[in-house]
């Protein structure tokens, strides 16, 4: 079929929607929804479509869709379009695919709220190396997605851009901080998006949304930032609906030659090799999630075993009570920074300028109560952290656990005007299993393998040892055809509505 058959094929399918609903039916405005990134990419290249052709289709997905779940909080349409028909767009593998870049980050020209009313106005006059090299597969920045005031928080709610609504309830959070970048994967508005990790912030939303996220290991991408903080912890990747999405993008952005490790490439099938999973599901405090994500996680790790895996009951041997400690204290620090930052521009105490928002100032306050030495003690013990997990490693291809303690909550339970200390204890509570990952520096994925009897998604996490991506991506794909998801939409979604 070339591209005018199939364009009017399409066209008229949607035109029976809309005589059959009396209103604008999305399956009217494309035909590309379905279609993973790839997928897309692949019409272009074999000129079935033109990447102005799916820009534009996403760009009526997203007036169609975004109204209710609040996932693209400024808009590069004009910007867009412009790209998709110059010649500066080239022939990438991704060439013409619709993109979402999440709000923390900069693209040169377009404004970078950082959901912070303290950066509402802020407009970026540089971008990443990253971003560039995000840039070279041809892909289409349609916009910046919602995230929390700088990517604090695992709930998408900030109060300059508001809350971010799930597409499989609209009533409840989708995670964060990458949490405008699932929505907008979820409710089919681009096939994949732009994410970041620094405590579980690509993994908690895939998982909340039922996606899939890779969380590579630290030291496989690009710098990406003018002046990274102390103790960065933090990796750029995606989040997809597909797995080949997601290896295929990190084949072509991570670090070639001179890397930590040596480079990925793209991993394109399952694996074949039998791992030995070790399988925990108990927090930091030995306490269980709650009882759908226990039961979830306890079915993924029977599919591993049906698939040949050896799977074992085991876990790193973390002290809990000190790496939420550690954890805190260092994660408090970028707050505590801002707050004298405002302080000093302003002369008065952030809290009566606005700028902050109370859970921002709260972590600043943590940081100002920790005893002299705290934040280097905690750099320490990250250290420990590490060497205990790669250790664990010698004996594990791999650790499954929940990616999350429960399902997607309300939204509001952690929003960032609740309580400081009642949200301190909801938090370390919720994301009880992504963060030693990042102090560790090892590759995590949030597989989307399981949903309650809600209809909310439930992920599973796997994670390996440093520099191991390429064997997380080879059981990715075989879990993916094991048990797969590709036809699991959102009710808020293109595709349903």
């Amino acid at each position: 079929m070339d591209r005018r058959q199939f364009l009017k094929v399409t066209a008229a399918a949607g035109a029976l929607a809309v005589g059959l609903r009396h209103a604008p039916a999305l399956a009217d405005m494309d035909p590309f929804v379905k279609q993973d990134a790839l997928g897309q990419a692949g019409l272009v290249k074999k000129k079935e479509v033109t990447p102005l052709e799916l820009v534009d289709a996403a760009i009526k997905r997203i007036e169609a869709l975004d109204g209710e779940v609040n996932a693209v909080v400024t808009r590069t349409f004009d910007m867009a379009r412009e790209r998709a028909q110059s010649e500066d767009l080239g022939e990438g593998d991704f060439a013409g695919v619709p993109y979402l870049l999440k709000d923390l980050n900069d693209l040169e020209g377009v404004k970078k709220t950082m959901g912070s009313r303290m950066m509402a106005d802020f407009v970026s006059d540089w971008q990443s190396p990253y971003t560039d090299k995000t840039l070279e597969t041809g892909l289409v920045v349609l916009g910046k997605s919602n995230t929390p005031e700088f990517g604090l928080l695992a709930t998408t709610e900030p109060l300059l851009l508001g809350p971010c609504h799930n597409p499989w309830d609209l009533s409840r959070s989708t995670g964060g901080s990458s949490g405008g970048s699932a929505a907008a994967v979820a409710a089919g508005m681009v096939p994949f998006a732009q994410s970041s990790d620094g405590g579980g912030s690509i993994r908690i939303p895939a998982a909340c949304c039922g996606l899939f996220g890779l969380k590579p290991s630290r030291g496989r991408m690009l710098k990406q930032e003018q002046q990274p903080m102390p103790a960065d912890i933090s990796v750029k990747h995606v989040i997809s609906r597909s797995v080949r999405d997601s290896a295929k993008l990190l084949d072509l952005t991570e670090v070639k030659e001179g890397g930590a490790f040596a480079p990925t490439g793209y991993v394109s099938e399952a694996g074949t090799k039998r791992l030995k999973i070790a399988f925990s599901t108990a927090r930091y405090d030995g306490s269980d999630p709650d009882s759908d994500v226990k039961a979830a996680l306890e079915e993924t790790a029977q599919l591993c075993r049906d698939m040949g895996h050896e799977v074992v009951e085991a876990s790193a041997p973390i002290d809990g009570k000190k790496f939420i400690d550690s954890f805190l204290t260092v994660w408090a620090s970028g707050p505590a920074n801002l707050k004298a930052m405002v302080e000093e521009q302003t002369g008065k105490p952030a809290a009566e300028t606005g700028a902050l928002e109370p859970w921002t100032l709260g972590l600043a306050d943590f940081f100002a109560k920790r005893p002299e030495g705290a934040f280097k003690d905690a750099l320490a013990y990250f250290a420990e952290v590490e060497a205990i997990i790669a250790e664990f490693f010698t004996s594990h291809d791999v650790w499954l656990t929940p990616t999350l303690a429960s399902a997607p909550p309300k939204l509001g339970q952690q929003a960032p005007t609740v309580d400081f200390d009642t949200l301190y204890q909801r938090t370390i509570d919720y994301v009880a299993y992504t963060p030693q990952h990042n102090a560790a520096g090892t590759p995590a994925m949030s597989v989307p393998l399981s949903w309650n009897a809600d209809g909310l998604p439930i992920g599973s996490q796997f994670a390996a040892a440093k520099g191991q991506e390429g064997l997380l991506l080879a059981l990715a794909y075989e879990l993916e055809q094991a048990k797969p998801w590709a036809d699991k939409w959102a009710p808020h979604s293109a595709v349903k509505i």
